[in-house]
């Protein structure tokens, strides 16, 4: 099973992904565009061009698992925009995304320990 912990490097893509790619598609992607080796365990997130849909990528020593959300109703409210390829979020944050909030106008406390990069 599939879990978002602090543990985790979860890392945005900002620009829009093409729906149709699958897990070797999106892997190429991670190495090429994204820069990042996407059997390191980190947990890539992706979302379609109509921001209705958002895609959750990563390996667990074993395989890929491949998360697809469909939003029953409406788009997603908030995503990153940066010049850079990526951004890099926290568990809660991305729970708070993939419910169609906004991150950044929710009220999370501060970590009073940062964690290790443990990758």
């Amino acid at each position: 099973m599939l879990q978002l912990t602090p543990h985790h490097n979860i890392h945005v893509a900002v620009a829009a992904v093409d729906f149709r790619k699958g897990i070797g598609g999106l892997v190429a992607l991670c190495e090429q565009v994204l820069a990042y080796d996407p059997f390191g365990g980190h947990i890539f997130v992706f979302r379609n061009r109509l921001r209705t849909a958002v895609k959750l990528l990563v390996y667990d020593g074993n395989g890929f698992w491949l998360c697809h959300k469909r939003f029953s109703e409406g788009q997603l409210s908030w995503w990153p925009t940066s010049s850079d390829e990526t951004v890099s979020l926290s568990a809660a944050q991305l729970q708070i995304v993939l419910q169609q909030g906004s991150p950044m106008e929710a009220q999370l406390p501060q970590p009073w320990h940062e964690l290790e990069n443990v990758a």
